[in-house]
C-alpha cells in the first residue's frame, strides 16, 4: 500500500485521469439511457462537453489557471448549445477547488466569482417543467448549487491557508536551526579564542621562568656548578613543556584583543588552587567533598589549567541546575599516564538539550568550553546524567603529550 501511495503521489495526473474517465463513462451512460429517461439535450453536444470536461479534469493540477478558463469557456458553450447538466459537470467543482487551493490569488477570486454566477445561470437556463413550482424550484436549485460551489471554494482556500501556515513553520524552523548552528559556531570560536589567550599566558610564564633560571645560572656558573646544573635542568624541562603548549596553541584560532595589557598575562590557576576553589564554593552554600587519589606530581601547565577550569565549570553547573539541597563531589585521580577529573552532584541534573546538543543552550557554553579544553590536550570528556540522579562530568587528560 505504501508503494502504491507513493506511486500515485508522484503521478497525480494519472489519478485525475482515472476520475475523469469515471465521469466520462457515467456521462455516456446518462446520454444512452432508454427512451423513458432519455437525455433531453443534443447527444453530440453532450458528448463534446463531456470529453472537454474530462480533459479539464485530467489537466487541472498541471495547468490550474488554464483549466479554469477552459472550464468557463466550456460552461458558456454548454449554455449556448443548450446542453443540460451532465455527471461530467462535477469537474467544475474540482476545478474551483483546485484554483482556490493554489497560490494564484487572481485565479482564486475568479473561481469564487464563477461559483456565485454559474448556479444562477444554470437554474435560469434549464428551469423545471412544472410552471406552478418553476420559480421556487429555480430559486432552491440556485441556492443549493451556489452553496455547493462555495463550499468547494472554501475547502480549497482552507487548504491553501494551511499549506501556507505549514510552509511558514518550516521556514521558521529552518531559520532557527541556522541561527542555532551559527550561535554554536560563534560559541566555539569565542571559547577557542579564550583558551588561546590562556595558553599564551602559560607559555609566556614558562618562558619567563626559563629566562630567570638562565640569568641565575649565568650568575653562579663559576661559583656554584651544582646550582647551575639544577637551573639548566629546570630550563630544559620548562622549555619542553613550553614547546608542547605552543604546539597546542598553533591549532587554535586566536582573536587579538587590543585592550590587553601586560598585567593580563599572568600564570593561570592549576590543581594546587583547586582547594581554594572548593572553599570558595562551599562559602556560597554548596557542600563539596574534595578527594585526591594516587600520588600527586607535577603536571603540564595546560593539563593543570584544563583540570581547574573543568572543576570550576562543573561546580558552577551544580549551583545553577542542581536545585535545592544539592551536594557535589570532586575527585582527582593521578594515573600512570593520565589525570582523571571526576565532578558529580546528586541534584536534579541539567536539561537534556544542554548536554545532548553540546551545551548550546543559548545562555552559556560551559560544556562547549569543556569539550574544547579537553580536546586541546588530547583528552576525553563524558558528561551526562548520573545513575540514581544528578549529573556527572568525567575528563581523562593524558600526561604524555596529548597524542
Amino acid at each position: 500500500m505504501n508503494r502504491l501511495y507513493e506511486f500515485l503521489r508522484r503521478h497525480p495526473t494519472w489519478v485525475d485521469g482515472f476520475w475523469a474517465f469515471v465521469l466520462l463513462f457515467t456521462s455516456f451512460m446518462v446520454i444512452a439511457l432508454p427512451e423513458q429517461d432519455a437525455y433531453a439535450g443534443p447527444e453530440w453536444g453532450a458528448l463534446l462537453v463531456s470529453v472537454l470536461l474530462a480533459g479539464v479534469m485530467t489537466l487541472r493540477r498541471r495547468w490550474p489557471e488554464r483549466t479554469l478558463l477552459a472550464a468557463g469557456g466550456i460552461g458558456l458553450l454548454q449554455v449556448v448549445g443548450d446542453v443540460p447538466p451532465l455527471p461530467a459537470n462535477f469537474a467544475f467543482f474540482v476545478v474551483i477547488y483546485t484554483n482556490a487551493s493554489g497560490s494564484a490569488r487572481c485565479a482564486s477570486r475568479l473561481a469564487l466569482l464563477m461559483s456565485l454566477l454559474a448556479p444562477t445561470v444554470a437554474s435560469l437556463r434549464w428551469p423545471t417543467e412544472d410552471a406552478d413550482e418553476s420559480m421556487a424550484n429555480a430559486v432552491l436549485g440556485a441556492v443549493f448549487l451556489t452553496v455547493a460551489f462555495c463550499l468547494a471554494w472554501v475547502l480549497g482556500d482552507s487548504l491553501r491557508t494551511r499549506r501556507a501556515y505549514y510552509a511558514e513553520l518550516e521556514q521558521r524552523a529552518h531559520r532557527l536551526e541556522q541561527e542555532r548552528e551559527t550561535q554554536a559556531r560563534m560559541a566555539v570560536a569565542a571559547e577557542r579564542a579564550r583558551i588561546a589567550r590562556e595558553l599564551h599566558d602559560v607559555v609566556a610564564h614558562n618562558v619567563s621562568v626559563m629566562v630567570v633560571q638562565a640569568d641565575g645560572a649565568a650568575y653562579v656558573l663559576d661559583t656554584a656548578p651544582e646550582q647551575t646544573r639544577t637551573a639548566l635542568r629546570t630550563i630544559s624541562g620548562t622549555g619542553r613543556q613550553a614547546l608542547t603548549e605552543m604546539r597546542r596553541l598553533l591549532g587554535v584560532l586566536r582573536s587579538e584583543d587590543a585592550s590587553a595589557t601586560g598585567q593580563d598575562y599572568v600564570p593561570q590557576p592549576g590543581v594546587e588552587q583547586l582547594a581554594d576553589l572548593v572553599d570558595q564554593v562551599r562559602d556560597t552554600g554548596l557542600p563539596v567533598e574534595f578527594r585526591i587519589a594516587g600520588t600527586p606530581r607535577p603536571l603540564p601547565s595546560g593539563v593543570e589549567l584544563t583540570a581547574y577550569r573543568i572543576v570550576q565549570e562543573a561546580l558552577t553547573n551544580s549551583r545553577k541546575h542542581g536545585g535545592p539541597d544539592v551536594g557535589a563531589t570532586v575527585t582527582l585521580e593521578y594515573g600512570s599516564d593520565a589525570l582523571t577529573v571526576l565532578a558529580e552532584d546528586d541534584g536534579r541534573g541539567a536539561q537534556r538539550d544542554l548536554y545532548e546538543e553540546r551545551g548550546a543552550d543559548g545562555l552559556g557554553q560551559g560544556l562547549i568550553g569543556m569539550r574544547e579544553r579537553v580536546g586541546m590536550v588530547g583528552g576525553v570528556l563524558l558528561a551526562g546524567p548520573r545513575p540514581g540522579g544528578g549529573f556527572r562530568i568525567s575528563a581523562t587528560l593524558p600526561l604524555t603529550g596529548g597524542e
